[in-house]
């Protein structure tokens, strides 16, 4: 049961990353460092001072270059093999009582398909917000992001089972409204 739990808790958190790479990081430091989460073997560095600090850091450039003009479209082009790469990461370090094969599979997997699937989501709502606002709701999708990621590593850390039931909704949900999208698209006219 443990084990499943911190999958689960690996999943949610890699979820967030898809929203923005370092908030979950900074979440799974704070959680580990309080003691109310337990790092697997060897991602011990991920509750130190000095991830801490590099962690905060990094959230906090995220956060504000996410506002300024052109630069969040910059963001999404380096964020988005981040967000694989910190999912897998989170969810290997979430992981224990399982042979390092099997943790490392399920990380890139899951925790990085995971990761990978919500910030392609993310660009492309940017880019649409782009498109049809000329860049002025950018702000509102970048807050919108932030709580997405902050709300999700918050709920993976406490409810880690009702965050991946929302997520699996979600995902539901976004399939079938992109399966009526195009439904409805009409056929070409015959040449």
């Amino acid at each position: 049961m443990e084990t499943a739990l911190s999958i689960l808790v690996g999943l949610g958190l890699s979820a967030a990353c898809g929203f923005r790479v370092f908030v979950p990081l900074l979440a799974v430091n704070i959680a580990a460092r309080s003691g109310h989460l337990s790092l697997a073997t060897g991602f011990d560095w991920m509750g130190s001072d000095a991830a801490l600090v590099a962690f905060g850091v990094a959230t906090a450039l995220e956060i504000a270059g996410y506002y300024i003009p052109w630069v969040d479209h910059l963001l999404d082009t380096v964020a988005t093999p981040a967000a694989v790469v910190a999912g897998t990461l989170v969810t290997a370090s979430m992981v224990t009582d399982m042979s390092p094969f099997l943790r490392w599979s399920l990380a890139v997997v899951a925790g990085g398909g995971i990761a990978g699937a919500v910030q392609v989501t993310t660009v492309l709502t940017r880019a649409a917000s782009t498109a049809s606002t000329g860049g002025l709701a950018n702000p509102l999708v970048a807050t919108a992001e932030l709580g997405g990621s902050v709300v999700t590593s918050l709920m993976a850390l406490i409810v880690p089972v009702a965050t991946v039931v929302l997520l699996v909704g979600f995902a539901v949900v976004a399939g079938a409204k992109l399966a009526q999208r195009g439904a409805k698209k009409p056929a070409a006219p015959p040449l």
